[in-house]
């Protein structure tokens, strides 16, 4: 603690753009660390009436946009900000469970889309023998 209070006195500036180095860091560092976990523990999960298409894509790893194409949802820059399925579903004037069946159809025909471009190649990108 005496060296850095000496650090401190002998150059403030370095110590304090040191300092705030290891803090930027550690927050960025913390950041990852919880976005890995939380995503290593919510793949693959089952559509709910509370998810967005987003949230959805992420968690099965499909691109958004595709989901929302094959499934007939707006996209999210048509309300300014992404709509939960039920909210969807109440704007339609459907039930939430109708709005989650298009969408798993699409996740189901987007997945299998992926695993058969997938069975083709090997693992360097080159087609298989």
């Amino acid at each position: 603690m005496r060296r850095m209070l000496l650090l401190w006195k002998a150059r403030p500036v370095l110590t304090s753009a040191f300092l705030l180095a290891c803090a930027v860091t550690l927050f960025f560092t913390g950041r990852f660390a919880v976005y890995t976990v939380y995503w290593a523990s919510h793949r693959e999960i089952p559509v709910q009436g509370w998810m967005t298409v987003g949230y959805v894509a992420r968690s099965w790893g499909l691109d958004g946009r595709e989901i929302d194409a094959r499934a007939g949802l707006p996209l999210p820059e048509v309300k300014g900000r992404p709509q939960p399925l039920s909210e969807i579903a109440a704007e339609r004037g459907v039930p939430v469970s109708e709005v989650i069946a298009t969408v798993e159809a699409a996740v189901a025909e987007l997945r299998a889309e992926r695993d058969a471009a997938h069975d083709g190649k090997d693992d360097r990108g080159g087609e298989s023998p």
